[in-house]
């Protein structure tokens, strides 16, 4: 139930993205659900191996390389999906993710919170 719940406040917060940046742009609900759970799945399975091979870069640049590799995630993602969730380019990408995983944050913030004071 508590997945179920985390993908809903992601799409919750997928749509937010949308409404605060003009370079991301999400249609519906369903979409923000589709979206939502194409990013987690793309995260759980490639981003691993992709820091893992750009390590050395991502060394060099003192971790700034996994905000590419983040926004690569936002924008693949995207080309997946189609029409429901868009990303205009590498830049809205780069934009979209970071504002996506601070809410992301907030969101695991306020689970933890909540887990605690039960």
């Amino acid at each position: 139930m508590r997945i179920l719940f985390k993908w809903a406040l992601h799409a919750v917060a997928l749509l937010c993205v949308a409404y605060l940046y003009s370079g991301v742009e999400v249609h519906s609900f369903g979409a923000a659900l589709g979206a939502a759970f194409v990013i987690g799945l793309l995260n759980t399975l490639l981003r691993p191996v992709l820091v893992i091979l750009t390590l050395p870069v991502t060394i060099v640049t003192i971790g700034l390389f996994l905000f590419v590799i983040n926004a690569l995630m936002f924008w693949a993602a995207s080309g997946l999906l189609g029409d429901g969730f868009q990303v205009h380019g590498f830049g809205a990408a780069l934009i979209g993710s970071v504002i996506y995983s601070a809410l992301g944050l907030l969101i695991e913030a306020a689970l933890t919170r909540l887990l605690i004071q039960k």
